[in-house]
């Protein structure tokens, strides 16, 4: 049935939540972004990014408010950001090297994550968003790859895909260069998570869940950094708009 004034052949509504600041220099105070990078690969792939106020007043977002949040939208991209609490995944120490934690934000990414896989809703997670699905789902992270000479920041490097995932399925290829920025990676897995790449070192590089009701597709790495170059990260982008459509109906 058609609505006045509304098109079906509008833009998905893909929700980001937004990332805190603790200043810009356009707007003069603390700001809520998201990566410019980001929402293009997002609108060259036929999506329309929506930057979502992370609410999680004490770390709480109840599962009722998240819900009535998220159903608005056609898809959630979980974007990358600052560490996540390690008494989150049941961590009672924190490593010196663990930063920009917020509880609020890893409340409300939580609850995003975990309405997401148990809904269906199309989900594509980036970075830190691969390590809130992981520890939604009961998972672990290492707080510390081993220091500066292990952890993946500014570095580029191959990985491994495997054959038959819908990793590989979307990007057309087994093999990647991807771009990373991160000093944690996945220890335990989290309850129906599957490794589906992998870097030379055995740094788990993307988590999908097989059995999942929804599509889902978690990578360690930024595939926007280098999307508008290199058309295999671009695909990522792409696959997961089409599965917005398609939840859409």
């Amino acid at each position: 049935m058609s609505h006045p004034g509304r098109s079906d052949r509008r833009r998905p509504l893909i929700a980001i939540p937004a990332r805190f600041a603790a200043s810009t220099s356009a707007l003069r105070h603390a700001a809520e972004v998201s990566a410019r990078a980001l929402v293009e690969s997002v609108w060259r792939a036929g999506g329309e990014p929506v930057g979502l106020h992370p609410h999680a007043p004490g770390g709480t977002c109840p599962p009722s408010e998240v819900a009535a949040r998220l159903g608005a939208f056609d898809a959630l991209l979980l974007p990358g950001g600052g560490d996540i609490a390690p008494h989150r995944y049941g961590h009672p120490d924190t490593h010196a090297s663990v930063y920009d934690v917020d509880d609020e934000q890893d409340g409300f990414d939580l609850a995003a994550a975990r309405h997401a896989v148990g809904t269906g809703m199309p989900l594509l997670a980036i970075c830190r968003g691969l390590q809130a699905v992981n520890t939604a789902l009961g998972g672990t992270l290492h707080q510390d790859m081993g220091g500066p000479e292990r952890e993946h920041r500014h570095l580029v490097h191959p990985v491994t895909v495997a054959p038959g995932s819908a990793l590989c399925g979307a990007a057309g290829t087994g093999e990647l260069d991807a771009s990373c920025f991160h000093h944690q990676r996945v220890d335990r897995l989290g309850r129906g998570l599957a490794v589906t790449a992998t870097a030379a070192d055995g740094t788990v590089e993307a988590l999908e869940l097989p059995s999942g009701a929804g599509w889902f597709l978690g990578v360690q790495w930024h595939p926007e950094d280098t999307a508008a170059q290199d058309p295999a990260q671009q695909r990522l982008f792409d696959a997961f708009v089409r599965a917005a459509v398609k939840a859409r109906g």
